[in-house]
């Protein structure tokens, strides 16, 4: 599926994944394994159907996972990220191409509500606002100020408060 002049959108292949890191060591860093976003993902699988990758011809050049996580004892959510694009290919939309994709796709298969750990004035384009102070806490050292969220049922952070948590492959939250 081709969203842009210049990128393709598809499904994360099999052969993605090298690539894929490579592409988040230039994006990010290796210290970003440290993050509290991070250890939310260790041990846990992304979401299959919205694993997504941007190319340019045979390059890949973006990518979008979203993971699921628990807030409390039982509210259901995803955690979005890392949404990445290689230096050499932003400037061009793609991240948004990425995450509005994604997110529409989260939508159609029945999610109602995303967070994220990152800067407002980025994501705020695609309808995220900042989680209510204390309303939701993550383990580990993060910026509470950048947590984010987007709500795609009306109404779904309501009553939503907690320690987030990882969901492990299995299912079971930690």
């Amino acid at each position: 599926m081709t969203n842009s002049p210049y990128f393709t959108l598809a499904p994360q292949g099999g052969n993605d994944a090298a690539a894929i890191e490579n592409l988040l060591d230039l994006a990010f860093g290796t210290d970003r394994f440290e993050k509290s976003s991070y250890l939310l993902r260790q041990g846990a699988e992304p979401v299959r159907a919205l694993s997504l990758v941007l190319r340019r011809g045979a390059v890949l050049c973006g990518t979008i996972r979203f993971w699921p996580v628990i807030v409390g004892e039982r509210a259901r959510a995803l955690l979005l990220g890392p949404l990445g694009v290689h230096p050499d290919y932003q400037g061009h939309g793609g991240g948004q191409i990425l995450m509005q994709a994604g997110l529409s796709k989260a939508h159609g298969l029945g999610h109602e509500l995303v967070f994220l750990v990152g800067d407002m004035a980025y994501y705020n384009r695609a309808g995220f606002a900042r989680v209510p102070a204390g309303q939701v806490t993550m383990a580990g050292k993060f910026e509470p100020e950048r947590l984010l969220y987007t709500e795609l049922a009306e109404g779904a952070l309501e009553g939503v408060n907690g320690m987030m948590k990882k969901v492990h492959a299995k299912g079971q939250k930690e």
